[in-house]
């Protein structure tokens, strides 16, 4: 009777083992079927995605050098202080209008001959009567002339009017002008060409003497273009992800300018396109992808 019993027991105790070792594969087999689906549906979903439309924009080559800054036109005029009467305040360097009277001295009066900002210049002590005058000035500033050297390979692509930026680490702010002449020599000693811009300056902020960077702008195009993160480069392959119908395609492209982060395009897109515009690493052709943001 006892071995009978000791026997029901072991056979219970595997039953439950048995049980036990069943019900961990199955639930493990379970688990696996459940992730796998959740994987599965995870790749067939839709990968978010931030799209841009392929759109015109200006590319440009350009030369960056410098100049200073030189009055439009400039008048001085020495005064001996002990003929001065009355005059503006050459201290604030005040604007006057072209007729203005500027100074009054004994024997005449000094009217301006042009609109511009007056001011006045110290004569160094020492020189003949500097002591005793002061040298009165006239300029007009709102146009600026700036001489530029330009290197004689550039000789081709330089015109009248030809686009100018100016600007100065005084100022956050670009000044426009363009070419108004060109030397008809190169200098030999530097083999580079004089010419001169003209730069608005309306504002009046910039003033003669400052040094001014310079760009001369050319080859300006109105192109196709692309953030430059939208490109892919493999090898010699340079392609975008094109989006059609909500699926990804490769599409080649021939590139041309790169200005300010955009890329500009020759051929193989058409304006509008919808491409990536980011996460290129994160598709592959063919893959469903829903747009999330435009750029």
């Amino acid at each position: 009777m006892a071995r009978v019993t000791a026997k029901k027991k072991l056979t219970i105790i595997l039953s439950l083992i048995a049980f036990v070792i069943a019900s961990i594969i199955i639930g493990r087999a379970v688990v696996a079927n459940i992730i796998e689906k959740k994987i599965a549906e995870a790749k067939s979903a839709p990968v978010g995605v931030i799209a841009t439309k392929v759109k015109y924009s200006n590319f440009f080559d350009k030369l960056e050098t410098f100049g200073t800054a030189i009055a439009n036109q400039t008048f001085s005029i020495r005064i001996k202080k002990e003929e001065l009467i009355s005059s503006v305040n050459f201290d604030d360097y005040p604007s006057v209008k072209k007729g203005q009277i500027i100074a009054t001295l004994n024997d005449r009066i000094i009217e301006a001959p042009f609109n511009g900002k007056v001011g006045k210049r110290e004569i160094t002590p020492g020189i003949l009567g500097g002591d005793d005058s002061i040298i009165a000035t006239l300029d007009d500033i709102q146009t600026l002339k700036v001489d530029i050297k330009v290197p004689e390979n550039f000789l081709g692509m330089l015109k009248k009017d030809l686009k100018v930026e100016a600007s100065s680490t005084a100022f956050k702010e670009v000044f426009n002008g363009k070419l108004e002449t060109i030397s008809s020599r190169v200098d030999p000693t530097t083999r580079s060409i004089l010419v001169q811009a003209k730069i608005n300056n309306q504002s009046e902020r910039l003033i003669p003497g400052m040094l001014l960077n310079i760009d001369l702008i050319f080859n300006e195009t109105n192109s196709l273009s692309i953030p430059e993160q939208a490109l892919v480069i493999q090898g010699n392959d340079k392609f975008v992800y094109l989006i059609e119908e909500n699926k990804i395609k490769k599409n080649s492209v021939t590139i041309g300018k790169r200005n300010f982060g955009k890329i500009e395009i020759l051929s193989g897109l058409a304006q509008d396109d919808v491409i990536l515009a980011e996460g290129t690493n994160k598709v592959r052709p063919g893959s469903k992808i829903k747009i999330t943001e435009y750029q």
